[in-house]
């Protein structure tokens, strides 16, 4: 019979992270994560060589496999 505690503070906790969740330190997660506000990994790709490096799966895959089997 002891459950009836540990409920009620899960239930608690439950409705704080529902309804006040808008005190979140983005700066501090960032920090927590080891996230850098650079954004030089996005220069590094470019557009373009992405394009070529996947063209041969868009073609294999992007057609409709039903289109195929005539339904």
């Amino acid at each position: 019979m002891g459950r009836g505690r540990a409920k009620a503070k899960q239930v608690k906790v439950a409705r704080q992270l529902k309804y006040n969740s808008g005190g979140t330190d983005l700066d501090r997660l960032k920090s927590e994560l080891g996230v850098s506000d650079s954004p030089a990994h996005r220069d590094d790709v470019d557009y373009d060589e992405l394009v070529e490096k996947y063209a041969d799966y868009a073609d294999d895959y992007g057609k409709d496999d039903r289109d195929s089997t005539g339904r």
